[in-house]
């Protein structure tokens, strides 16, 4: 049986809604160990194991900093769970900031990791889901990083998705091979000769072909990813309000509304952030899902049944295999050399 590790501070609706959430893992034969404020929480639900952490570090201004100097804070205590062994996977209710920072000094990077990137299945409606990353870990990217985190994003795409041969793209301001920055030229010309490495690179695509179906796996540089995120989470949701606002000044619009429900209630279901159960932590030692602050129990836990079953899938060996065929890791520090 899976053990998950589960950080109860910082969620939006409060611990007692992530223990919500636990309990349903747990019913269906997840062990979670669940760390937050057993004040807040009360009795630990069924299959559950509480452990009272009430200090949370969600809302820290420097995360790095207060994952090192505050040991007992939910998220720290966490991940050092999964680190001792005492669970195989991290789950994040809190701060996306906290929660790389705790898992970096107690989990750790993979070897030959250079970074960790936040993978984001995007729920395509009708379709399956594309796997964006970055999402936020890193601003600034090497060529070397967005390298590995096609690899990455592959893997994952294949252990978790069940997609056979995913396909990989690059996120820039035009398909041709020499848009975008520098940088980004450089990393479409490396992985334009991986394909001996079983990597399937489509080249560039346009923010306007993300979910149109013609790739499953988008690279791109933390910065540029959580941007595109929040507009498609911004655009999403102004949509559907405006729809509604728009049917409801008409007689004939109203009843086109009431007609319509079921289909956009639909519609909202399949993009709902909640049913990808958050971001995944990708180029750690252990499995690391980073749930977002505003889900509900069942967002909850989806996150907790999608982190017991990257371990199931043993995404980090997956991870770890397809960078090591591409020769694609990062060489061991020798003697003298600073580890980046």
């Amino acid at each position: 049986m899976v053990t998950v590790a589960v950080d109860a501070g910082g969620a939006d609706l409060g611990p007692a809604e992530v223990a919500a959430g636990a309990a349903i893992a747990a019913a269906g034969g997840i062990r979670v160990i669940l760390f937050g404020s057993a004040a807040e929480i009360g009795a630990a639900p069924a299959g559950v194991e509480l452990i009272d952490a009430p200090v949370s570090i969600a809302k820290a201004t420097d995360p790095a900093f207060a994952a090192r100097s505050t040991p007992q804070a939910s998220i720290v205590q966490a991940a050092r769970a999964v680190a001792e062994g005492r669970a195989q996977a991290l789950v994040s209710g809190g701060s996306t900031g906290t929660a790389l920072a705790a898992a970096l000094f107690e989990i750790r990077r993979d070897r030959g990791i250079h970074r960790p990137a936040l993978a984001l299945p995007l729920p395509v409606p009708g379709g399956s889901p594309v796997v964006v990353l970055d999402v936020g870990a890193n601003v600034i990217c090497r060529p070397e990083h967005l390298v590995q985190f096609a690899h990455m994003g592959s893997a994952f795409a294949h252990a978790v998705l069940g997609i056979q041969r995913p396909r990989v793209a690059l996120l820039s301001n035009g398909e041709e091979a020499g848009k975008g920055t520098p940088d980004l030229a450089e990393v479409h010309e490396r992985l334009s000769g991986a394909a001996g490495t079983g990597l399937r690179f489509e080249g560039n695509i346009e923010g306007t072909r993300l979910f149109d179906g013609g790739v499953d796996v988008v690279v791109t540089d933390g910065f540029t990813g959580n941007v595109a995120l929040k507009l498609i989470e911004g655009t999403s949701g102004a949509t559907l309000r405006v729809l509604h606002a728009t049917a409801a000044l008409t007689a004939r619009g109203r009843l086109a509304d009431r007609l319509l429900v079921p289909v956009l209630a639909e519609l909202r279901a399949q993009i709902d952030p909640e049913t990808q159960g958050g971001a995944y932590m990708l180029g750690l030692r252990q499995v690391g899902v980073v749930a977002h602050g505003r889900f509900t129990r069942h967002g909850f836990a989806r996150a907790i049944e999608r982190a017991a079953r990257s371990v199931q899938e043993d995404v980090v060996g997956a991870t770890r295999q397809a960078l090591s065929a591409a020769g694609a890791l990062r060489a061991p520090a020798g003697p003298g050399l600073v580890k980046s």
